[in-house]
């Protein structure tokens, strides 16, 4: 569900420090994270966005999921490439095992949406669920090598993308009978990569 939009200036001013790099830097925001870039340095140009994203996030959350106490985030840059993909997968916490159906905010700024399934992932028919499968481990079914699936899911809708420039707030957590957890899987760039950037935050409830 998109909860916000980034303003024109300020996806424009992301990208193009996004594109000043030949690979991709992933960053863990954390205590020692902003003690770094606010409190004993100077931050640089994502930092400094990515304070703003989190603050205006967590306004926004308190809102809508008043429960929510912030877990974790992290943050990449540059130019995307992907040698090996990752797959459809859902984001969970490993520090709490029993964590389920907990919200989660992510952004992409200008490229690279990111693909998600629609609908109710249980209800698909054995076929499709054989695909997705595929997806998953990234490894060929009897329908087809995953890179061809992907292409098709694509086409039929199954899979959707998430627009680009929007703040967008998905279910994750590990498994639960009463949580419908987002599943998604991040866009494949074209040979010879794409610059962008990816911003995520994660929230515990209490």
């Amino acid at each position: 569900m998109p909860i916000a939009r980034f303003r024109e200036a300020a996806r424009k001013t992301i990208h193009d420090h996004a594109k000043q790099f030949d690979d991709v830097a992933t960053v863990y925001v954390d205590d020692s994270w902003f003690a770094e870039n606010f409190v004993d340095g100077t931050p640089d140009t994502m930092a400094s966005y990515v304070r703003l994203y989190n603050d205006d996030v967590d306004d926004m959350m308190g809102v809508l999921v008043p429960s929510a106490r912030y877990r974790k985030g992290h943050y990449a840059y540059g130019k995307f490439t992907v040698p090996a993909p990752h797959g459809l997968h859902t984001d969970h916490s490993a520090e709490d095992r029993d964590g389920a159906g907990e919200p989660i905010c992510i952004a992409r700024i200008e490229t690279l949406g990111t693909h998600y399934v629609a609908g109710d992932y249980k209800a698909h028919d054995a076929k499709t669920q054989s695909m997705l499968k595929a997806l998953r481990y990234w490894v060929a079914v009897p329908e087809g090598e995953p890179e061809t699936i992907l292409d098709e899911l694509l086409k039929r809708q199954t899979l959707r993308t998430i627009p680009v420039n929007r703040v967008m707030l998905m279910v994750a957590g590990n498994s639960s009978e009463d949580t419908q957890v987002t599943q998604h899987i991040a866009a494949r760039p074209p040979e010879g990569g794409l610059h962008s950037a990816f911003l995520q935050r994660q929230y515990k409830l209490t």
